[in-house]
């Protein structure tokens, strides 16, 4: 049994053919966010036939079961990354093409951190988009 099968029913999804091959998606992709649109796109690429509405359906179940995490990073379009338990992260979106680049800084979250606590708060989680544009 693939690793993919044994994860979704790990979590408690039933194992369907347009969960594999979208999870699939996100793991192979070169490009870490994704939109529903981009998801659907790289199936019809591969002669995969999902409906976009599946596409969204399957999107949101894995983000109710934290295999995807969902971002707003500009435009109004959500875009999906696996959240593959890697640190917390920013990301800088280009205002020109809409690229997204992941950034870590340590000094930030620590900053962060402090901010909260010298308001009486404990940092759970947060959400760092920065909006710029190419130097010349």
């Amino acid at each position: 049994m693939s690793t993919d099968r044994i994860e979704l029913k790990d979590i408690g999804l039933k194992v369907t053919f347009p969960r594999l091959k979208i999870l699939d998606v996100f793991r192979s992709s070169e490009q870490r966010h994704l939109s529903a649109e981009d998801v659907y796109r790289l199936l019809m690429n591969d002669g995969v036939e999902i409906g976009l509405a599946t596409v969204y359906r399957v999107l949101t179940q894995f983000e109710q079961v934290d295999l995807l995490k969902r971002s707003q990073l500009g435009s109004s379009k959500a875009v999906y990354e696996l959240n593959d338990g890697e640190r917390n992260h920013g990301h800088i979106v280009c205002t020109q093409s809409g690229d997204v680049t992941e950034f870590y800084d340590p000094q930030i979250e620590k900053r962060l951190q402090k901010i909260c606590e010298e308001r009486g708060f404990t940092l759970s989680e947060h959400t760092i988009t920065v909006f710029a544009t190419p130097k010349a």
